[in-house]
């Protein structure tokens, strides 16, 4: 792999120096690449078969409509007036190297602009949807995750029927939570929002990895930012929300979701752990997965789900 990557930056007129780190990606292939005479640059070489090229150059297309509406993120390359490459058999981008901090958690300054960035993201989101690109919903995050479980043995026998009456349970009641908003309105959506995929660096925030960008409700954008306990995690909301409205009017009813998306996401997560399990990189970095272990303690996580849900949820606005 270390030629293939070197050759293939070189197939696009660069000239590596041969230093080669990887870095810290479970879904894809990065690679930090030394350049004579320039700074090191980003390869990400997308796992096959996950993403079609289309939904690849819809990701970049929506990144270069952020990028001209001035919204700081790391957006691919172009090189040879493309963003997308190919070299034996894999599909490749690259990235400027930028250096910076996570946020920290709770801090309302930077929760602040984090809801002025993402209501100026949203902006552009809204104009128009993804076409080969997924929609995020309890069908394509919940139950097709959970049946993949079941359907290929990855629960305990013992813990079966437990595990299906609970998640039976639990997507009945995010299924009411729903029904009880109608139709949700979909909007480009970064998809995975949260404090890892944003980097800060000379006071401005900066937008990372848009390889899960869905279509799908601003709520999936906004849920994993708080942190704390309800009090605290009430102002945050309010604080970020007071900015994004600056930009972008936000559903307020789609704060009753936070939990139905937390639900989504944990079902998703042990989903995608379990289809990846065959590449080495996982069962090493993610060995307390699929053990017994593992699974009581998701079953207690998921009961806990359905008691919040079964509370009323509100943000004093």
């Amino acid at each position: 792999m270390p030629d293939l990557v070197l050759d293939s930056v070189e197939t696009l007129g660069l000239r590596p120096t041969g230093a080669l780190l990887s870095l810290n990606s479970y879904e894809n292939r990065v690679y930090q690449i030394g350049v004579e005479g320039e700074a090191p640059i980003i390869a990400k070489f997308y796992r096959p078969y996950r993403w079609s090229r289309e939904a690849i150059l819809e990701e970049h297309l929506f990144c270069a409509e952020l990028s001209e509406a001035e919204i700081p993120l790391i957006a691919p390359l172009q090189i040879g007036g493309e963003t997308l490459h190919e070299y034996g058999g894999f599909l490749f981008s690259l990235y400027e190297r930028r250096g910076g901090r996570a946020p920290e958690p709770g801090n309302l300054d930077q929760i602040e602009r984090l809801g002025q960035l993402l209501g100026r993201l949203h902006l552009v989101g809204a104009t128009r949807l993804f076409t080969a690109r997924r929609e995020i919903s309890i069908a394509s995050y919940g139950r097709e995750p959970r049946n993949f479980l079941l359907e290929n043995e990855w629960i305990p026998s013992h813990l079966v029927s437990q595990y299906r009456q609970t998640t039976d349970d639990l997507l009945a009641l995010i299924g009411d939570k729903f029904n009880e908003l109608g139709k949700l309105n979909s909007i480009r959506i970064h998809g995975d929002f949260h404090m890892g995929n944003i980097l800060y660096r000379d006071e401005m925030a900066y937008v990372l990895d848009f390889d899960d960008c869905c279509n799908g409700p601003r709520i999936q954008d906004i849920w994993m930012l708080f942190s704390g306990d309800r009090q605290e995690m009430a102002v945050q909301v309010l604080t970020f929300l007071e900015a994004y409205e600056t930009f972008c009017d936000f559903p307020r009813q789609e704060l009753s979701l936070v939990e139905c998306f937390r639900s989504l996401r944990m079902l998703h997560y042990s989903a995608w752990l379990a289809r990846r399990w065959r590449d080495p990189a996982f069962p090493t970095h993610f060995s307390w997965f699929n053990t017994e272990s593992y699974w009581q303690s998701q079953l207690s996580a998921l009961e806990e789900q359905i008691s919040l849900l079964n509370e009323e949820f509100s943000i004093p606005l």
